[in-house]
């Protein structure tokens, strides 16, 4: 089986992964170590071209690496398609049992068939969005949404006066999808509690769709002209605010989410504060812990590993830089912190319910 990390895929790739998903990945059914054959284990993304869906797919394909003997498949339609993304997760349960990471942005179309799957005995991991109580799926490998929104506010706290006065404008991507709206709280909660002159205002809906995203940041910019600060919930907020900075010579603080290299630069040219959840980290977690059920039977934990996320801005941007040159770098930068999570996991679990 290939690995297709990154890929730019058209729908009829995405088709053949899907067909290739339901005739390769056969010979793998049983959920404990495979008795003959290469086990082997499967990653679904919400989309396999932005860069949050390839830091985790290149995390997984790395810790499934680390184990040695197991192979992985990693799928997702081309655009953040919640259908097509069902399509190809059913197709991953009905013909392997060594086990299937998932990660989606639309968890309410995937509350039947995780559930099905974890009842046939499929081992699952839901990674970067919780799961619902109703799916049954016991392991969520993911950060603190709501902290990682207390951490940009922090950074955009640091660059304004104590008694800052004046708005704060709030977009997101994609409204009602749980992780970022808890980014949003965590950023209006903190805003209010350490700087209560501000006015915080939204979040509005910046869009999906990178085009529609730039043109509703342009939209909000042109509308609040003495806001002290923009700050989005995703990655697609981070460049585009960044080059509407830019092209208007704007004084105000940008601020988003991930490691996009156009959103790396513009941290390094001064334009945009990000958090990274480090997608890549979360992504390795659960590969590792995949292959070694797979592999050698090693129980999977229960609960919820968190994972932390990383500030980025001028004073270690030349750092996260190198580390994001090559999946080599990153798997140097992360080794000692995967292993320490996957030693002492206990010490990194939360219960599922306080997701």
């Amino acid at each position: 089986m290939g690995h297709c990390v990154g890929m730019r895929c058209d729908n009829r790739r995405v088709a053949r992964l899907a067909a290739c998903l339901v005739v390769g990945l056969v010979a793998g059914c049983g959920h404990h170590p495979a008795s003959s054959g290469t086990p082997t284990v499967s990653f679904v993304v919400a989309n396999n071209q932005l860069n949050f869906a390839v830091e985790m797919m290149d995390g997984f394909h790395s810790g499934v690496g680390q184990v040695g003997g197991v192979k992985d498949m990693v799928v997702g339609p081309p655009t953040v398609d919640g259908p097509k993304e069902v399509q190809l997760f059913k197709s991953v349960p009905k013909s392997s049992r060594d086990g299937v990471a998932v990660f989606t942005l639309s968890p309410e179309l995937f509350a039947a068939p995780l559930s099905s799957a974890v009842q046939a005995g499929v081992p699952i991991i839901a990674v970067d969005n919780p799961p619902g109580p109703g799916m049954h799926v016991s392991l969520f490998v993911g950060n603190d949404n709501y902290q990682l929104g207390q951490m940009l506010a922090d950074e955009t706290i640091k660059r304004l006066p104590a008694d800052a006065t004046g708005k704060i404008i709030i977009g997101t991507s994609t409204p009602g999808v749980p992780v970022l709206d808890l980014r949003a709280k965590g950023m209006r909660d903190e805003f209010h509690a350490k700087l209560p002159k501000v006015t915080v205002v939204g979040p509005f809906d910046t869009k999906q769709d990178v085009v529609a995203n730039e043109a509703s940041w342009r939209v909000l910019v042109q509308s609040n002209p003495t806001a002290l600060a923009f700050l989005g919930t995703g990655d697609a907020d981070g460049w585009n605010l960044a080059a509407i900075r830019k092209s208007t010579h704007g004084t105000w603080i940008a601020g988003a989410y991930d490691l996009d290299p156009r959103s790396l630069q513009a941290v390094k040219d001064g334009n945009l504060l990000i958090v990274s959840p480090e997608h890549f980290l979360k992504g390795a977690i659960a590969g590792r812990l995949q292959a070694e059920h797979a592999k050698n039977g090693t129980a999977l934990p229960k609960g919820w590993i968190l994972t932390p996320g990383l500030a980025v801005t001028s004073a270690n941007i030349d750092a996260i830089l190198a580390r994001q040159a090559s999946v080599e770098a990153r798997q140097k930068w992360f080794a000692a912190q995967i292993d320490d999570i996957l030693t002492h996991t206990q010490d990194h679990l939360r219960p599922l319910p306080a997701v």
